[in-house]
């Protein structure tokens, strides 16, 4: 049987974590700050509840330098609950504006006018824009068609249509048909990495800056705390923290506060037939609770915590820099071989996208049986974890902060094996 040692995870998630944050994990999980019981039986309302809320709130802050006027959330549903949560929200703030402004240019007492405009505006003007760069964009687009219709929602950019009908680069943003800023989208919406299908927005867009434009809104999940990021440019970042921040359970949204309200109330949402979401997706709900409207799961933000604490505590005034810079010569590693060796592996996506966390290719032009081959030589060498998504097959290997520089020079060794055998 081999050792957690001998093994090197590439899964894309749930994704490996730090030994020690396991090794923390175990104690904590009998015997809590010797309280003689477990983290998992102390209360989520409890001194030590929010004090396990709050270093990993100060971890997080500190790694990314989060500015004052954003909260930062934790709560369940993952990534997906957020694709509805995200409409029902800003779709409620978006309207309780233009309510506020037909109000005023209306007056007092004329709320079935007010009402009436409301219907019109709802109609004609209500746009949510998303950049559909890959799988989890397009779910994300889904998700808001269901909930509000199509007609609301705009694809901006349909990545597919620039690449025979597979996700794979990002069309130029000249290209891009985004909601004009008069009258504006409710916001824009995009997933800053794919990881079904090793796509990573390079840098943050240039026609998402400046004055008059929509919030934008980014899906982190699988890139959280991996690189630089400039959270000032952005209304919203959320992320399952089963990636690069802890285990499965636990959702991280970090919002400006100016978007946290005032939002319309639900009576005026059915009147207009649009969505009233769920009490536990209510972002000012969760706020104001400090995250603890319900039960949270203490024990997977206190893992979340550790990660992000240990990060602090490795790399001091790099911050995530720190954290980058492993992150890129992993990736580089990696993409090196693959580059060296074109006629054994195809990168999926173009150069210019390709994802530092998950890297997506093909062997032998995606022949079946040698796939299969090279996937068995990997789980022999303690390379595992390597198999593509189920909807697009081949090779992926999820390059996430838990996997050592160590398991990416191995996967390179191996890469470069491979290929002079085959």
């Amino acid at each position: 049987m081999p050792s957690r040692s001998d093994v090197h995870y590439f899964g894309a998630g749930p994704a490996p974590l730090p030994t020690n944050v396991l090794e923390n994990a175990s104690r904590a999980l009998l015997n809590y700050n010797d309280k003689g019981i477990g983290i998992c039986e102390i209360s989520h309302r409890s001194p030590e509840a929010n004090q396990i809320l709050a270093d990993a709130k100060n971890g997080l802050s500190t790694l990314l330098d989060i500015p004052d006027d954003y909260e930062i959330l934790f709560l369940q549903g993952g990534g997906s609950g957020e694709f509805s949560a995200v409409v029902y929200h800003m779709v409620s703030l978006w309207v309780e504006k233009r309510r506020q402004r037909a109000e005023a240019e209306l007056g007092a007492g004329k709320e079935a006018e007010v009402l009436e405009r409301l219907r019109k505006e709802v109609k004609d003007e209500l746009k949510l824009d998303y950049l559909v760069t890959g799988s989890w964009s397009l779910k994300a687009s889904q998700e808001a068609a269901r909930l509000v219709g199509s007609e609301h929602v705009n694809v901006a950019v349909d990545a597919r249509k620039a690449n025979n009908g597979k996700f794979g680069t990002i069309p130029a943003e000249a290209e891009w048909s985004l909601t004009p800023k008069q009258p504006g989208a409710a916001f824009t919406y995009f997933c800053d990495n794919e990881t079904v299908d090793g796509v990573e927005v390079p840098a943050f867009p240039a026609a998402l800056e400046g004055p008059d434009v929509a919030p934008v809104i980014a899906d982190m999940s699988s890139n959280f705390i991996s690189r630089r990021v400039d959270v000032s440019k952005y209304g919203v970042i959320f992320g399952g923290a089963q990636k690069n921040i802890g285990n499965a359970g636990v959702t991280i949204v970090i919002v400006k506060k100016a978007l946290l309200g005032p939002l319309a109330a639900p009576t005026l949402l059915r009147q207009l037939n649009l969505p009233v979401g769920p009490i536990v997706l209510d972002w000012p709900t969760i706020a104001k609770n400090n995250s603890l409207y319900n039960t949270l799961p203490i024990f997977d933000v206190w893992v979340a915590g550790q990660v992000m604490q240990g990060l602090v505590q490795a790399y001091g005034a790099q911050k995530i820099a720190g954290q980058e810079e492993i992150s890129n010569k992993k990736a580089e590693l990696i993409y090196a071989v693959l580059d060296k060796h074109p006629g054994v592996y195809r990168v999926v996506p173009d150069k210019s996208v390709r994802s530092r966390m998950n890297i997506c290719f093909r062997v032998h032009g995606g022949d079946d049986a040698r796939e299969k081959d090279f996937l068995a030589g990997g789980e022999k060498r303690g390379l595992t974890g390597l198999k593509g998504h189920r909807s697009v097959g081949g090779i992926r290997a999820s390059n996430y902060n838990a996997v050592p520089l160590e398991g990416a020079q191995k996967l390179a060794e191996y890469l470069e094996e491979y290929a002079k055998s085959s």
